[in-house]
């Protein structure tokens, strides 16, 4: 077994759906298993999952045990050489696994591999790398003086903002969405910290890989979606108790009081200050995990062939979505189709037509593709959603602070 996979889903079914979708294509001519952990869903995902995916072994837990410890429990079943740790909010290229496999294998010492990300809207995710968060890489993140200061090789420490995006870089800290590890390294530094409920227990599983003296890399090779925030809990109380609770952990375990106490407190009050202010902002207030998608006057352009621009109409019809000024667009140009154009002109076409919604369907264009256009033409500000053909779903996220939204017919 070459890979194993493992996947933890909290009530987020479609996303779940669109990323299994890319994450087996992406699996072909690979010796993979796949694993998903749910954490006791509410939204109907043990059902909808039961004629699905037949050759993913699910797990259905009776209660919600937290982000490290579902991944733990599926570890202990694996027998892949390598182990990937994927969020469910994840759109994944047919060539990802076939590369990051290739440059582990051509890598000494690796232990680690983290990989490009980008949000919904093409834009890059500056955790794809980060630095170790030292007290003074948490002191300039926490203070803002990362953000004053962008181009600083001082201040950007916790972000790496110094390195280049668009190349390989040995670093510090990998992130949860993806993190791909050599078995054999796993057994020697352990899993993941299960005190650790949701959030940092990626940046303390990367540092015990360094502190055993091995390397983790950021790979810019291949680049995948990550819409982000899609099973943060329910309410804005169990984001702030989950993410600000993690950060003191990781403080008080790895800082200590002894090695320097005035930093450590200091540090400690900003996260505190953080909270408190992340608490008495209104967006934080009642965030619900996948917010169904509100039937406005979005007018929208399909990339799609024939059939399945069919199929995304009829679930737009079933949805009860408003259908304006909805068009075709070719992947390729072709005077025979009835399109309006091909997808090398669609910022023409979206100025023309004013739209302000693209949906991308996957079948005569590859997710690879897909991926690659939605960066290409982030500066657009259109929104973006994708549809891999064979699903009966359609998801976007238009803003990496906030939760992403599903089209489906039920």
């Amino acid at each position: 077994m070459q890979l194993s996979i493992i996947i933890v889903n909290y009530n987020v079914q479609y996303f779940l759906e669109q990323c299994l979708y890319s994450v087996t294509r992406a699996c072909k001519g690979i010796d993979t298993e796949i694993f998903v952990v749910d954490n006791n869903s509410t939204d109907g995902s043990k059902t909808f999952f039961s004629t699905k995916f037949s050759s993913v072994k699910f797990i259905w837990n009776t209660e919600n045990v937290g982000f490290a410890k579902a991944n733990n429990q599926a570890l202990q079943l694996c027998s892949g050489k390598y182990i990937l740790f994927l969020n469910p909010d994840t759109i994944i290229p047919e060539d990802c696994f076939s590369k990051c496999l290739a440059f582990a294998e051509s890598t000494d010492n690796i232990g680690g591999l983290g990989i490009k990300m980008i949000d919904g809207t093409g834009n890059f995710l500056k955790e794809s790398k980060r630095g170790f968060p030292s007290p003074f890489a948490s002191l300039y993140k926490l203070s803002g003086l990362s953000n004053i200061f962008p181009n600083s090789s001082t201040f950007v420490k916790y972000y790496l903002g110094n390195l280049s995006s668009t190349e390989n870089h040995e670093v510090d800290i990998l992130s949860g969405a993806f993190m791909l590890a050599p078995k054999k390294v796993l057994d020697i530094v352990g899993s993941f910290d299960d005190t650790f409920f949701m959030y940092g227990e990626d940046i303390d599983l990367s540092y015990r890989i360094q502190k055993a003296g091995f390397k983790n890399y950021y790979f810019a090779e291949s680049t995948i979606i990550h819409f982000k925030g899609e099973s943060i809990g329910k309410t804005s109380s169990q984001y702030l108790r989950h993410f600000y609770g993690a950060m003191h952990l990781f403080v008080k375990k790895h800082y200590g009081f002894t090695r320097s106490a005035l930093l450590y407190f200091f540090i400690r009050f900003l996260i505190l200050i953080k909270a408190l202010i992340a608490l008495l902002n209104k967006s934080f207030i009642s965030i619900p995990i996948a917010k169904k998608y509100r039937n406005d006057e979005k007018k929208r352009l399909i990339v799609a062939d024939e059939s399945d621009y069919n199929t995304v109409v009829e679930l737009l019809k079933k949805a009860q979505i408003k259908l304006n000024i909805t068009a075709r667009i070719d992947v390729i140009s072709s005077e025979k189709t009835n399109a309006l154009g091909s997808l090398d002109g669609l910022p023409a076409l979206a100025k023309r037509y004013a739209a302000t919604e693209i949906i991308f369907c996957e079948k005569d264009i590859s997710f690879k593709d897909i991926i690659a256009a939605v960066e290409k033409y982030a500066p657009l500000k259109i929104d973006y959603m994708f549809h891999a053909s064979g699903s009966c779903s359609i998801i976007g996220s238009n803003n990496k602070n906030t939760n992403g939204i599903f089209i489906a017919a039920k």
